[in-house]
């Protein structure tokens, strides 16, 4: 799949259960295979990332974002359809809520009590204005699918990790409850047809 495609799909599935079959189909293509290995990420960048998208996501009586392995879907993402600029902006953006972390108490966001990280991610959150988003190029044109991975850095990353746990087999068959693979159609069917008297 092309980076173009993989960036429409993005932008078309913001509400992932009544996405296509064949729309699931091409975002799975980005879930991470059993045996992945980081490519983009580096150790601290990872943790970052898994407790970020676990208070987003956190585990409830279904597994959270890290038991869906979001963290490796953002590499997927970043290595494979990202831009340079794009991977470079996203992973300052990672560097940054470190930065506020340290600010605010001193300390990196992955050792931030959880209180603490989800506050510092709820004010990330609240800064955002989601119902009114712009995606106007500089020329004035709408243009909603090359600028998925661009603009504030939060409003990328919560969009990446929603994306990739409700694409993620744990997200959609444990806490979507639908099926991956939809069940038989059974085409032609006989209808009886009823005699009027």
């Amino acid at each position: 799949m092309h980076r173009r495609e993989l960036l429409k799909l993005l932008s078309a599935s913001a509400m992932i259960p009544v996405a296509s079959p064949e729309l699931l189909a091409f975002l799975r293509q980005a879930q991470p295979a059993a045996d992945y290995k980081l490519r983009t990420l580096d150790p601290h960048q990872n943790e970052t990332i898994i407790a970020m998208t676990e208070t987003i996501i956190p585990a409830t009586d279904t597994p959270g974002a890290k038991g869906a392995r979001v963290n490796e879907f953002i590499d997927v993402i970043l290595s494979d359809w990202a831009t340079p600029q794009e991977r470079q902006d996203f992973l300052a953006g990672v560097a940054g809520v470190d930065a506020q972390s340290q600010v605010l108490f001193a300390k990196n966001f992955v050792v931030a009590t959880s209180q603490q990280q989800l506050a510092l991610l709820q004010s990330m959150d609240d800064a955002i204005d989601w119902v009114h988003q712009s995606r106007v190029t500089a020329a004035g044109a709408l243009n909603p699918f090359d600028r998925q991975l661009q603009g504030e850095f939060f409003r990328v990353f919560k969009t990446i990790t929603l994306h990739g746990y409700y694409t993620s087999e744990i997200g959609f068959t444990q806490e979507l409850k639908l099926e991956i693979i939809p069940g038989a159609q059974h085409g032609c069917v006989s209808v009886a047809i009823e005699k009027k008297v």
